[in-house]
C-alpha cells in the first residue's frame, strides 16, 4: 500500500502536501507547530485535520506492519501461497488482514482441533468434495471409527469430520466478510430488562429492538451503560434462516451427494454455535467503536468552544462556590486572579442569614473594587443566585452577575496541583477561586481539569478513556496554542499544552522565573534546561513576552522570521505576493506576519460569543409555555443541544426543534459558549424538566 497516496485520496489532499506532512511529523515536529508555521510545506491545513491525518497516518503504518508480521507467521508454517499474500498485501483495513489469518491462526483446544487429532480430516475432505452420490454415509464413516481414539462409532466419526466442515465454514475469509455486512445491514440489536419488575432509567429499551444500520450513536451507548450495570439483556438477532441459506449456497456445491442433508445440518451448526457468535461480539465492537468515536468528536468540539470562551479582561471578582448546611465559600480576586480575600457567607438554608451576606458582600465591594460576581452553578446555586441578585438591585446595581459551569472545580481543587499551588488554602476555596479565574481566562483555569471532568459530553465515562484522554488532550493543545500564553504568568499547567515542551520542562520554565524573575526575551527560554534547539523551535513562537526587549517576542511571529517582519514593518500596506516574492517569503508565512503586525497578540477568542450577565428568570415557577428567554448553551450531544437559562436544570432543545430546516447534528447549529434565543416549548414541573424551542412558535 502506497501510504501518502492513500492519505492524500482519503483527505482529497495533493501528494505533495501529504508527502511534506508526514516528513514533518515523522521528523518529531508537533501539530500545532506544523498548522502555524510550516503552512507552504503543508498546503495550510488546519491543526484539526493535521491530528485526523496524523491519527490515520499511524493506523496506515499499524496496518502494513500487521500484514508482514501474518505473513511471516503464516510463512513459518509452510502454508503461505502467492494468492494469500496478494490477498493479504492488497488488505485495505485491519479486519480483512485477521479474516485472512484466522484459518492458520493458533487456536485452543477446539472441537474440530479434537477431531483432526482423531484422524477425521480426511473425512471431513471426503465430505466437503460431494462427489459421492450413491451408498451409505454410516459405510462411508465406518473405516474412521477407532475407539483408542475415542471415536467408538460411525456416528462420532461423522459428527467430528462435521466439526471440522464447521470451524472451516467459519473461518472462510471472504463468506466470513459477507456475512458480516449482511448482518450489519438486516441485523438487529435487541434488548430487554434484565429484571421485569424493576423500575429504572432503561425502561424504554424493554422489548426494544432497532436496526444495526440505523441505530444511533447515543442509543448505542445508552444501551450498553444499561447492559453493563446489568439492568438490560441485549443480543443481536438475525433471521437465521436466511443466513444459513447464504452459507448453504456457498456450501452444498452439488444436491445430489449423499452428504446434503449432513452438510445441511453442520452449516446450521456452524452458523449458530460459531458464526453468529463471532459476528455478533465483532458488530457490537463496531457500533460501539463508532459510537465512542462520535461521541468523542462531540466532546472535543465542545471542549474546544468551551476552552475558547472570551476571557473577560478588567473583571475584580466576588467568586461564590454556593452550598447550603456548610455554607458558601467566597474568594475575591484581582483582575489578574491574585487572591485578596475570602470568607465564607449563609445565605441559604439552615441558617438563612441574608443580612449577614449583604454586610460581606457590600465589604468585599466596597473594600477591593469588585465589578463582576460569580456564582457556581451546582447544588444551591439557584438559591444563593436569587439572595445576590436582590442584593445587587438595592446595593450595588453597578456590579454585575453571572453563572459559571463549576463542572470539573472539586476536581482540580482537590488536586495535587491545586494543593501545591495553593498550600495554604483549603479545597473550597481554591474550588471559589477557580470558578472566579474561570470568568477572567476560562483557558488558563480550564487546563488545570482532566478534559473528561469538563462535563461538556455525553456517556464520557463509559468511553474508551485512553482514547478521549488523547483526542482531549490534542484539542487542550490546539486552543493553547492558537491562543498563545504569556511567558511570565503561565503556570506549568499551562505551559505543559505548548508545543514541544513536556511537564519537566515547564516546571524548569516556572523555577527560572521564579529565580531570576521575568523573562525579558525569548532567547532565554535557551537557558532553561532540557529545552534544547529542537524544543526552542517548536514552542517559542507560542510563547509571548509582554514588555520585552524585543517587541516582536509579544507576538505570534516566531524568531525564525524576525528577519522578514523587521523588512515588511516600513512596506506594510504593499501588495502581499509582490512582498512575498521580493523577500522570498512563503505568501501564508507573510500573510500571517502582516496580519500579527497590523494587530499585535490579537486574541482569537475575542470572535467567540460574550458572557451573559445577569438572568431574566431565576425559577422554574417564573417560566411559562411560549416565553421568550436568552440562554447559553451548556452542552451539545447528539439528539440536541442544553441551554442555561437561569433555573435550576438546563433546558433542552431538541434536534427536531433547533432550526427551520433539517439538522444533520445539533453541532451544526450551537456551539458550547453560544448565547441564542429560545422559546419556552414544555413544561414538567415533577421532574424539573424544560423544553425549548430555537424555532418561535415551534410546538
Amino acid at each position: 500500500m502506497n501510504i501518502p497516496e492513500t492519505l492524500a485520496t482519503e483527505f482529497k489532499l495533493t501528494p505533495a502536501q501529504v508527502a511534506a506532512t508526514v516528513a514533518l511529523i515523522d521528523d518529531g515536529n508537533t501539530i500545532p507547530f506544523i498548522a502555524r508555521y510550516r503552512k507552504e510545506a503543508t498546503g495550510g491545513i488546519s491543526d484539526t485535520v493535521l491530528r485526523d491525518l496524523d491519527e490515520r497516518l499511524t493506523y496506515l503504518k499499524n496496518l502494513e506492519t500487521r500484514k508482514a508480521e501474518v505473513l511471516r507467521l503464516i510463512d513459518e508454517q509452510g502454508k503461505l501461497t502467492p494468492e494469500l499474500q496478494t490477498e493479504i498485501e492488497k488488505a485495505e483495513v485491519l479486519q480483512r488482514v485477521e479474516d485472512l489469518y484466522k484459518p492458520y491462526k493458533q487456536k485452543r483446544a477446539t472441537r474440530a482441533s479434537k477431531a483432526r487429532e482423531r484422524g477425521l480430516e480426511p473425512l471431513a475432505d471426503t465430505i466437503c468434495e460431494q462427489s459421492i452420490t450413491r451408498g451409505s454415509v454410516a459405510d462411508l464413516a465406518a473405516p474412521f471409527i477407532n475407539p483408542e481414539l475415542g471415536v467408538e462409532t460411525a456416528d462420532d466419526a461423522l459428527a467430528g469430520a462435521c466439526d471440522i466442515i464447521a470451524e472451516r465454514i467459519a473461518d472462510d475469509a471472504d463468506l466470513t466478510a459477507a456475512l458480516r455486512n449482511l448482518t450489519r445491514m438486516r441485523g438487529l440489536l435487541v434488548s430487554d430488562a434484565a429484571d421485569a419488575n424493576e423500575k429504572t432509567v432503561y425502561e424504554m429499551y424493554y422489548k426494544y429492538s432497532e436496526p444495526l444500520a440505523k441505530i444511533p450513536n447515543h442509543r448505542v451507548l445508552a444501551i450498553n451503560r444499561g447492559e453493563n450495570e446489568k439492568k438490560l439483556k441485549v443480543k443481536v438477532t438475525t433471521d437465521t434462516e436466511f443466513f444459513t441459506a447464504r452459507i448453504e449456497r456457498d456450501v452444498i456445491t452439488n444436491p445430489d451427494s449423499i452428504f446434503t442433508d449432513l452438510l445441511r445440518a453442520t452449516v446450521a451448526d456452524s452458523y449458530k454455535r460459531l458464526v453468529a457468535p463471532s459476528l455478533e461480539r465483532e458488530l457490537r465492537t463496531a457500533l460501539t467503536e463508532r459510537a465512542e468515536a462520535d461521541a468523542i468528536k462531540i466532546f472535543a468540539k465542545n471542549t474546544e468552544n468551551l476552552l475558547m470562551t472570551p476571557p473577560v479582561t478588567g473583571a475584580r471578582v466576588v467568586a461564590i462556590d454556593p452550598g447550603f448546611r456548610t455554607g458558601c465559600k467566597v474568594a475575591a480576586l484581582s483582575e489578574t486572579g491574585k487572591l485578596l480575600d475570602y470568607t465564607t457567607i449563609y445565605p441559604t438554608a439552615p441558617k438563612n442569614d441574608v443580612t449577614g451576606t449583604e454586610k460581606t458582600l457590600q465589604k468585599l465591594i466596597e473594600k477591593h473594587g469588585i465589578n463582576v460576581i460569580v456564582i457556581g452553578n451546582g447544588t444551591a446555586s439557584r438559591e444563593t443566585e436569587e439572595v445576590v441578585a436582590a442584593f445587587l438591585q438595592k446595593s450595588a446595581p453597578q456590579v454585575k452577575y453571572t453563572i459559571v459551569n463549576e463542572a470539573g472545580a472539586s476536581v482540580y481543587s482537590a488536586s495535587k496541583l491545586a494543593s501545591e499551588e495553593y498550600p495554604d488554602l483549603d479545597v473550597t476555596t481554591r474550588g471559589a477561586m477557580s470558578l472566579g479565574r474561570r470568568l477572567q481566562d476560562p483557558l488558563a483555569e480550564l487546563v488545570k481539569i482532566p478534559p473528561k471532568s469538563i462535563g461538556v459530553g455525553q456517556y464520557q465515562h463509559d468511553l474508551n478513556q485512553g482514547l478521549l484522554e488523547k483526542s482531549l488532550t490534542g484539542v487542550v493543545e490546539n486552543c493553547v496554542n492558537r491562543v498563545g500564553v504569556d511567558l511570565n504568568t503561565a503556570s506549568a499547567s499551562l505551559l505543559t499544552y505548548i508545543a514541544g515542551i513536556n511537564a519537566a520542562i515547564a516546571k524548569n520554565i516556572v523555577a527560572y522565573r521564579e529565580e531570576n524573575g521575568n523573562f525579558t526575551d525569548r532567547k532565554q527560554l535557551k537557558k532553561i534546561p532540557k529545552l534544547g534547539d529542537k524544543a526552542f523551535g517548536q514552542c517559542a513562537g507560542f510563547l509571548r513576552v509582554a514588555g520585552g526587549k524585543n517587541p516582536l517576542d509579544a507576538t505570534s511571529v516566531h524568531p525564525e522570521s524576525y528577519d522578514i517582519a523587521k523588512a515588511v514593518l516600513p512596506r506594510i500596506d504593499e501588495e502581499p505576493s509582490v512582498l512575498a516574492a521580493e523577500l522570498n517569503v512563503g505568501l501564508p508565512t507573510l500573510t500571517d506576519i502582516i496580519a500579527e503586525l497590523r494587530k499585535p497578540g490579537r486574541d482569537p477568542r475575542e470572535d467567540a460569543p460574550s458572557v451573559v450577565f445577569s438572568r431574566e428568570v431565576r425559577d422554574f415557577n417564573d417560566l411559562a409555555i411560549g416565553m421568550e428567554l436568552t440562554g447559553t448553551v451548556r452542552n451539545v450531544v447528539d439528539f440536541g443541544a442544553f441551554v442555561d437559562i437561569g433555573v435550576k436544570h438546563d433546558g433542552l432543545v431538541h434536534i427536531s426543534r433547533m432550526s427551520d430546516r433539517f439538522v444533520k447534528h445539533p453541532s451544526d447549529v450551537a456551539a458550547v459558549g453560544d448565547t441564542v434565543r429560545v422559546w419556552v416549548v414544555t413544561l414538567d414541573k415533577e421532574r424539573g424538566k424544560v423544553g425549548l424551542s430555537m424555532v418561535k412558535g415551534a410546538e
